[in-house]
């Protein structure tokens, strides 16, 4: 029997990975909620349809890397492996764009996401994204707004050595024209491609851009570019982005063989990179881009949209690559110090009045001798310990100690249930 967790998982420990996890999730929810975008969350497996119709069949997700399986009444699902998908099946599904609806309608989710793939630093097989959907607006403007929102996540997070990658990708008129130009370019080197850009020469050309095969690769770094052949349409939108940026001083650079792994993009698609070298090929930390058939392709109304992920335990890796360091872990205000049987019920009493009162509190379970409780306060940076023996119980009294100034006071144990505020006020105050 196998009871360790499962290739490509990880177990997120307490006290110190789960508070990382958190500070940066918490960092995200406030910085969204500032931009007004409001958080939904969809289930962990969907109808496979829901991803053929949305990535596409011809992607490496789809066609290689997805959790798929049949249920018991024979329906084919699949473990999400992107977040895209799943809130805009949950936007049509709910009706979300009706008049009632405020638009751009923006959202963001927080979860894990599954694929089957070799696992390998900062890529598992259950990883964790955070992302964000604005539904509702062609305007260029949301492009760079929820661009500069994914600049800005990074900088207050600390992150110094990353960078802005962007293209365009066009409208229906540019992928076409683009699409014969790839195929005339790259057809007299099918023999010399890859086989998996030998399939999607003739299936998705644009596909053939996004190969990290070695074999495929001096023919990408020669393709023509999709810049010359943006419509006038997009070519506008596409100058509407890079003005905005400038005006925003957002610096970027434009590289036209970046295309994304996901079909449903059109129009400006982005990455933000990391510089650090310890990253290696893991360089990416943000991607996203507009998707404006995407919302009809699965039976909503036609709706633009425009959104980006970013997987969580790549951005752990960028954070520690570049040594920036997390807030001091959380303090407890108070630790009671509990000696003697007699004060076990008091004791307990006395740590829930604190918490009662608003403040964080922990007390000794384990009967320990007083030196051990006083090490573990110190161990959780308590502000300030209460000891109560049994003579202080019999006293109806409690002593509490500032465990930076040292100073200690005595205190009627009533005081503590009736106000513990201003107990704690008068021993922080303390010079």
């Amino acid at each position: 029997m196998n009871f360790q967790r499962p290739k490509g998982t990880n177990d997120i420990l307490p006290v110190v990975e789960s508070k990382h996890w958190q500070f940066i999730e918490e960092k995200a929810r406030t910085l969204f909620s500032n931009y007004h975008f409001n958080e939904i969350r969809t289930p962990i497996f969907e109808h496979y349809e829901v991803f053929v119709r949305s990535v596409g069949d011809t992607s490496d997700i789809v066609s290689k890397e997805m959790y798929s399986f049949y249920d018991k009444k024979n329906r084919h699902m699949t473990l999400r492996p992107e977040g895209t998908a799943p809130v805009v099946r949950a936007y049509v599904e709910n009706r979300l764009f009706g008049p009632e609806f405020s638009n751009p309608y923006k959202l963001y989710y927080i979860g894990p996401m599954f694929r089957y793939e070799n696992p390998q630093k900062g890529r598992l097989r259950q990883f964790h994204q955070i992302g964000v959907e604005a539904f509702g607006s062609e305007n260029p403007a949301t492009d760079v707004e929820t661009i500069a929102m994914a600049m800005d996540f990074f900088k207050q997070l600390g992150l110094q050595k990353i960078r802005l990658v962007i293209n365009s990708l066009g409208d229906k008129e540019t992928r076409e024209n683009y699409r014969q130009a790839l195929i005339d370019y790259l057809l007299p080197h099918e023999s010399e491609l890859s086989e998996d850009s030998q399939r999607r020469l003739q299936e998705n050309p644009l596909r053939v851009l996004d190969s990290k095969d070695k074999r495929d690769q001096q023919f990408v770094a020669e393709a023509p570019s999709i810049l010359d052949y943006l419509s006038n349409e997009a070519k506008f939108h596409f100058e509407m982005v890079t003005t905005m940026l400038d005006a925003l001083k957002i610096a970027y650079e434009i590289d036209s063989t970046m295309v994304r792994g996901l079909d449903y993009y059109t129009h400006t698609i982005f990455e933000i990179m990391s510089d650090e070298k310890e990253m290696g090929a893991q360089s990416t930390i943000c991607a996203g881009g507009r998707y404006n058939q995407l919302v009809e392709e699965l039976g909503g109304p036609e709706t633009p949209g425009f959104g980006f992920a970013m997987g969580i335990e790549r951005i752990l890796m960028v954070l520690k690559a570049e040594r920036v360091t997390f807030p001091k872990e959380n303090t407890v205000d108070a630790y009671v110090v509990s000696l003697g049987k007699e004060t076990n019920a008091e004791s307990l009493k006395v740590t829930q009045a604190i918490r009662n009162a608003g403040f964080s509190a922990d007390r000794d379970f384990m009967n320990r001798k007083a030196k051990a409780q006083f090490k573990t306060a110190e161990k959780l940076g308590a502000t300030l310990v209460l000891t109560l023996g049994e003579q202080e119980l019999a006293d109806r009294m409690i002593n509490i100690k500032n465990m930076d100034t040292r100073i200690e006071k005595r205190f009627i144990l009533s005081d503590i249930y009736n106000n513990f505020s201003k107990i704690y006020d008068e021993m922080t105050q303390e010079n």
